[in-house]
């Protein structure tokens, strides 16, 4: 992607189903868990450069002995950081107690991280703290190891503030504004109920105070807490849990928004964000990964029985596009044939924009996330070329002279690698002058293989947000090749409309396509549609969430999606620019048919799969119409 964006979030749980030992005689490690736990955070770290960390629950440990071990880091070396610290503990512990080391309870019994249940995190802050305190796993802490829980997820809800009044209204007081935090104790609070259920219970029953901790543990309803805490949660979350006792969970919303993928075995039990991470870290076969069920909890009791759950009746599934686009890596299997696929699919569309003239295109890609969808559009362009040739030889009832069958079979496309993406930018750069001549060169660009104004440049990129880059850099980078035209391919639709459950994209103002709309509604006299839109979102303030509506649909709906593009285009073209460039984009229809199982489309068609959705983009035109230049909504 051109434009850096920050998104989903990454989770990975492991709950060993075997005692410590058998791992250190089967794999010659007591650290078996801790170190599969690097693998799975480490190849998503994709998913998350903010921050990271990580937690681990011990189970049976005696009184006074701590059982739970958490460690946070930030920055885009956590994951590394978290990992070195916990080995260098290890690596103490070795060289101080060589033969106790190789005893699995010992180390249990003395050594932090060596636990049953372990819990990574990887974060990307949209719009939050970027602080220690929001890293990932949270605790809630309580004497009572039945009443400690462990959370850590991937997550938004839109209605941060109507979850915050119901925890005012149970006399609770949190203390930050955040979902986060609303999660946490919403959750925390349903615990606590249900201990203290339980604890009545037995108490009536004539049992000890001990002998009920234990019984506490043992029959804690979990999908009866995960469903009274969900009850009125709106927005797209993979949310894992652990009680201080031992039960873990991972819980998917209703509509599958956020990803989540388990395997399991008798050894152990693993849930990640990606599928290919399990299947690399523990060597097992595609179809041996499953997906959790929208609506669904995986839910592992202490005694190792594994159950999926329904915990909130699932609805039709809406799972983020984005996801099989650009933010999941693309080494799963079914996501490297779909980017494929939304390549192969724009070939009409970019054959139309340079008159089927294979001969004078030079096609390229914007590195890195591109190159997939590059690969479809090879596929297709190489198809249209050998249908062509066969038309061409096949279909003629006279006989083709040699120079025109040689010029016949000399046809190929041109697949060169135009677009070099170099280092970072450094900040120490401060004026605005200045800062903007550098940013023209984030990007540079192969010589030599152009044919000054001949040819024309197709350079596909998966997406395109705000436009900021190709107007900076690539665009004035390309020009430079003195190429006729300039095709920017977008192998993702126009986005037009925030998204509110996970992606940093949650301002009006942000959108290249909303500007560009905005910029035609001024153009031809429909201006009174941003302020009929405007008193709409006002009004739809105090109704009932189920009955608000995307108004923010209305500035879109007099244009085309060309001659948006269009508008688009004259956008992100610097002024200093000698070739004329046309901008394309991936119909709604052809996303559809690439990512089938994944129809979550909110950010370009504007229908939210939550009712607080709606809210959330009408906040956002109110917000941008006001000069507020704020998220609609809160978030960790």
């Amino acid at each position: 992607m051109s434009d850096s964006i920050k998104h989903e979030c990454g989770i990975a749980l492991i709950r060993l189903l075997k005692p410590l030992s058998y791992y250190q005689e089967k794999y010659g490690t007591p650290y078996y868990g801790i170190n599969k736990l690097y693998l799975l955070m480490e190849k998503q770290h994709n998913r998350g450069q903010d921050g990271a960390g990580i937690a681990t629950i011990k189970f049976d440990v005696k009184p006074g002995n701590r059982y739970i071990s958490r460690y946070r880091a930030m920055g885009a070396n956590a994951v590394a950081d978290i990992f070195e610290y916990v080995q260098k503990k290890f690596a103490a512990v070795q060289k101080v107690y060589p033969e106790e080391s190789k005893d699995t309870q010992w180390l249990k019994d003395n050594v932090s991280f060596t636990g049953e249940v372990l819990l990574g995190h990887l974060r990307y802050g949209t719009h939050g703290k970027n602080s220690i305190e929001s890293c990932h796993p949270f605790l809630r802490q309580n004497n009572w190891m039945s009443r400690n829980l462990v959370v850590a997820g991937n997550f938004n809800m839109t209605n941060v503030d109507e979850l915050l009044q119901q925890l005012y209204e149970l006399g609770q007081h949190p203390k930050e504004k955040a979902d986060t935090i609303t999660v946490l104790e919403k959750i925390g609070h349903f615990l606590d109920d249900e201990n203290q259920d339980l604890f009545d219970k037995f108490k009536k029953e004539g049992y000890s105070n001990i002998e009920i901790s234990s019984l506490i543990a043992k029959n804690i309803d979990v999908p009866k807490i995960l469903t009274r805490s969900a009850k009125t949660w709106d927005g797209g979350y993979t949310i894992a849990g652990i009680f201080g006792h031992g039960d873990a969970f991972v819980m998917r919303d209703p509509a599958g928004i956020r990803p989540a993928y388990y395997y399991k075995d008798d050894e152990v039990l693993v849930v990640t964000s990606e599928r290919p991470v399990i299947q690399t870290a523990f060597n097992v076969s595609i179809d041996k990964v499953k997906e959790i069920k929208p609506g669904h909890a995986l839910i592992a009791k202490k005694d190792g029985t594994v159950t999926e759950e329904m915990f909130r009746e699932p609805v039709e599934q809406k799972s983020c596009s984005f996801e099989r686009i650009y933010f999941s890596r693309g080494s799963d299997a079914d996501i490297y044939k779909e980017r494929k696929q939304l390549g192969r699919l724009l070939c009409p569309q970019v054959l139309e924009a340079i008159d089927n003239n294979i001969k004078n295109t030079v096609f390229s890609f914007i590195p890195n996330t591109a190159e997939v969808s590059y690969y479809g559009l090879m596929d297709g362009i190489n198809t249209y070329v050998r249908d062509f040739q066969k038309d061409a030889l096949l279909n003629r009832s006279d006989k083709i002279e040699d120079g025109e069958l040689e010029d016949i079979l000399n046809i190929h496309p041109r697949f060169e690698k135009l677009n070099v993406k170099d280092a970072k930018l450094r900040t120490f750069i401060t004026q605005d002058a200045d800062r903007n001549d550098m940013v023209q060169h984030v990007y540079d660009t192969t010589y030599g293989i152009v044919k000054d104004h001949e040819d024309t440049i197709v350079a596909i990129d998966d997406s395109i947000v705000r436009g900021t880059t190709l107007k900076q850099s690539i665009l004035t980078i390309l020009d430079r090749l003195n190429p006729k035209k300039i095709v920017i391919v977008s192998s993702a639709p126009q986005i037009r409309y925030p998204d509110c459950y996970g992606i940093d994209m949650s301002r009006m103002g942000e959108f290249v396509a909303f500007e560009a709309a905005i910029s035609l509604l001024r153009q031809r006299g429909l201006a009174h549609i941003i302020d009929e839109v405007y008193q709409k979102c006002v009004l739809s303030i105090t109704a009932e969430v189920e009955d608000i509506e995307n108004y923010v649909q209305e500035i879109y709906e007099p244009f085309t999606d060309d001659e948006i593009s269009e508008e688009i285009a004259k956008i992100i073209t610097p002024h200093h620019l000698k070739a004329k460039v046309k901008v394309i984009f991936q119909t709604l229809d052809n996303l559809h048919i690439a990512c089938p199982d994944h129809k979550g489309d909110w950010y370009f068609s504007g229908n939210y799969p939550t009712p607080g959705g709606n809210k959330v983009v009408n906040k956002a035109f109110m917000n941008w119409v006001e000069g507020k230049n704020v998220r609609a909504y809160f978030s960790s």
